[in-house]
């Protein structure tokens, strides 16, 4: 690990203004300590965000959920309010890590992670997200690796809090110099598919500040996912959806992939052939081709495939239970 200045700034703005074109904003370092052991990042400046006024809180009012940046992971999965209102948030956040990393890791740490993929995290392989010329999962070791490959690289988002807030149509509200832009999901990580170099839609200096939630009368929302091991463990593939449910009619629908690629993946046409209808195993088994239609498996991945059908079917199914 190269030596790094620590600074701690009192507001966003001030964060904002000290972290630069080469520092790195700091909360739980879950993520980004372990890059700059591996010297996959060197910044010249660590800012604490941990401090900022706000960042760790939950707030709730009639129609919406504002979760802080800087809200542990744990307290996320042991918020009352969020396993009451937000069901498929809490499922989420439980799932991630072990216990202790939850107690460090923030949402917003959690929502900006990079990759997992094992040729982007060593050190002596230059691959196309390192600025390389080849993605060395498409022809190698791709058991953890993308579904949908339409892109250059074939790592996937792995982030938990991702999949579940996508399903939500939660609002990522992001600090850009001056100003806040409020991102979809589907916004904030929009560059990982056009940009092989990208793990999101983050500048450098993009401070995530909040993230808010619409909580709509008659809402449901569940997580699910299957990993190698039961505790700690990354998912092979998780699935979170969200509905209104009415007896076991169903609209507003929202299913969303995680571990299959670059992405949170989402596809407008299954959730559209369920509105307005009753919901059951043969209208869920639809939704699931739908959603898998355009999967590309690469050779040592197409396990995915009969997993990501079962958690489509089992989460819809559980909406309505």
């Amino acid at each position: 690990m190269k030596a790094f200045a620590y600074v701690t700034p009192q507001s966003p703005e001030s964060a904002v203004e000290l972290v630069r074109d080469d520092g790195r904003f700091y909360a739980g370092g879950v993520d980004l300590l372990g890059e700059m052991k591996e010297f996959l990042a060197t910044p010249r400046t660590l800012v604490n965000v941990k401090a900022l006024p706000g960042s760790g809180e939950i707030g709730f009012d009639a129609a919406q959920c504002t979760v802080g940046a800087n809200v542990t992971v744990a307290d996320l999965a042991a918020h009352p309010r969020i396993i009451g209102a937000l069901p498929g948030l809490a499922l989420a956040a439980a799932e991630v890590g072990s216990p202790q990393i939850r107690n460090m890791a923030t949402v917003g740490g959690n929502l900006a992670q990079h990759s997992r993929c094992w040729y982007y995290r060593h050190r002596d392989v230059h691959c196309r997200k390192k600025g390389g010329a080849k993605c060395f999962a498409r022809t190698g070791e791709a058991k953890y690796h993308s579904l949908f490959t339409g892109c250059m690289c074939v790592s996937p988002a792995v982030s938990n809090l991702a999949v579940a807030l996508a399903a939500l149509d939660a609002r990522v509200c992001v600090l850009r110099g001056r100003g806040v832009d409020k991102l979809t999901v589907e916004e904030l990580y929009a560059s990982a598919w056009t940009n092989p170099l990208a793990h999101n839609s983050l500048g450098p200096a993009d401070l995530i500040l909040r993230v808010e939630i619409p909580i709509p009368a008659g809402g449901r929302s569940t997580y699910m996912q299957v990993s190698e091991k039961s505790d700690f463990d990354w998912a092979l593939v998780s699935c979170a959806a969200s509905a209104l449910v009415s007896g076991r009619s169903v609209s507003r629908v929202r299913i969303v992939l995680g571990a299959v690629a670059p992405v949170p993946w989402q596809v407008a046409e299954a959730n559209q052939l369920l509105e307005g209808r009753t919901l059951d195993d043969g209208l869920a088994g639809k939704a699931a081709d739908r959603i898998l239609r355009d999967a590309t498996p690469l050779e040592g991945n197409g396990y995915k495939l009969p997993i990501a059908r079962a958690l489509i079917r089992r989460s819809l199914q559980k909406l309505v239970a």
